[in-house]
């Protein structure tokens, strides 16, 4: 399996089972949390109150779902220019907590053509330092 290139994959130049440069970022700390809620306006106190959280019985806060999807558009946008992305889905599939450090990885699964264009289909996730998935999903994105 070989690494694709980090900036302006050619559709020849990829083959499924490709995979995107892998995305280690800063550990998710409670300034990340409380900034990213006053930009999204997710002022959910789950995610910036600790008192309130152990009243929920969880032990701490815990990063915005939305938080680890933005991740996974940084990854894409790494890779291709943002115009290039026709499709985005994901699945949260586990809670991201403070100090997890967020890997995102991408592996190219299908290569097609339609409309006069042609595309790559990405399964994509963002996981944990310890391997584990905490969204997984699919993108779509055009390449010339």
């Amino acid at each position: 399996m070989s690494q694709l290139p980090k900036t302006g994959p050619q559709f020849s130049d990829v083959q499924v089972g490709d995979v995107m440069p892998l995305m280690k970022l800063r550990p998710i700390n409670r300034t990340m949390l409380a900034l990213y809620a006053g930009a999204s306006g997710d002022h959910n106190e789950i995610h910036i109150d600790i008192d309130f959280a152990r009243k929920a019985r969880v032990p701490d806060v815990f990063a915005h779902g939305m938080l680890s999807a933005a991740y996974l558009g940084r990854l894409l946008t790494h890779w291709v220019p943002q115009p290039q992305i026709r499709k985005l889905a994901v699945r949260f599939t586990g809670i991201t907590q403070i100090g997890h450090i967020p890997h995102l990885t991408g592996r190219v699964a299908q290569k097609f053509e339609a409309d006069g264009e042609r595309f790559v289909r990405l399964e994509i996730k963002c996981a944990n330092q310890y391997g584990e998935d905490k969204l997984v999903g699919e993108a779509v994105v055009t390449l010339n």
